[in-house]
């Protein structure tokens, strides 16, 4: 049996530096890379989306600490010291896309940034970000589903390294990160490959279909987990959230297909304000 890999990546003394924390900054900084270069063809410029990025990470990880810990108040109320203790585990996804989505906004706003146009810019940076991430709940063996069998696993033809490190507390995990990391990233393919074909994507509808499409997956993924949130017994925070982002994202789309907005590969210059 192959023993489970090593969280640590490398100890400088008494630091030690996570693979989820390299493996993170990998994603983030393949997202910049990504949206500097699309920002450029759009017009926008890159050093908005460098500016932006230094602006959001602190409030994205800020966000979803706060998301966490709102809907684990009865234990964070009883012990608040806890609450800056993020290297104890407790982030939400979800938190952070919000604060982030904020930060875009306001950003954007004293800028005189079309933001639909930003936003569409960074969704699928994000969606591939998103899918690197959680190559490191795989290393921090978190983010998993329900028990199941070696069979079962070994049916999915996985390598041995995924299944041996789904070997937790003595029994066989869902791989539930990596449903969530393929799912984003065939959705990653998908709208690289097709958004700029002129005459498919308005502005604000690339965003709006990383939305709806990441809601959808998150919602199936998430009822297969067992370290989720919950509003109420059987009623899980990220299942609700989903449903509802994806009937919003929808609307919204259906909305604006009748009004008079830019295509997304107009781009944008001062001559549009």
């Amino acid at each position: 049996m192959i023993a489970a890999l090593n969280p640590i990546a490398l100890r400088l003394g008494g630091l030690e530096i996570h693979w989820y924390g390299v493996i993170i900054a990998c994603g983030v900084l393949l997202a910049v890379w990504l949206a500097t270069r699309e920002a450029n063809a759009r017009g926008i410029g890159e050093d908005h989306i460098i500016n932006l990025v230094l602006w959001a990470l602190p409030f994205a990880l800020i966000g979803a600490r706060l998301y966490y810990v709102a809907f684990e108040w009865p234990y964070y109320s009883a012990h608040p010291d806890q609450i800056i203790a993020i290297w104890n585990g407790g982030i939400a996804i979800y938190g952070a896309l919000i604060a982030s989505v904020i930060v875009f906004l306001i950003y954007c706003r004293v800028k005189w940034l079309p933001a639909w146009l930003v936003l569409d810019i960074a969704a699928p940076t994000v969606m591939i970000a998103q899918s690197i991430g959680r190559w490191g709940n795989f290393m921090n063996q978190e983010a998993f589903g329900a028990k199941t069998t070696l069979t079962y696993l070994r049916g999915l033809h996985l390598p041995e390294f995924i299944i041996q490190q789904m070997n937790i507390g003595g029994a066989y995990r869902q791989p539930t990160f990596l449903y969530e990391s393929m799912w984003n990233l065939i959705g990653f393919v998908l709208i690289m490959s097709v958004r700029r074909h002129k005459g498919w994507f308005k502005r604000g509808e690339i965003v709006l279909s990383y939305v709806m499409w990441y809601s959808f997956g998150r919602f199936f993924v998430e009822g297969m987990r067992t370290d989720s949130l919950y509003l109420m017994p059987g009623l899980r925070v990220s299942q609700l959230l989903s449903v509802v982002l994806f009937v919003a994202a929808l609307g919204l789309v259906i909305w604006r297909r009748h009004k008079n907005v830019p295509w997304y590969m107009d781009g944008f210059s001062l001559n549009n304000l």
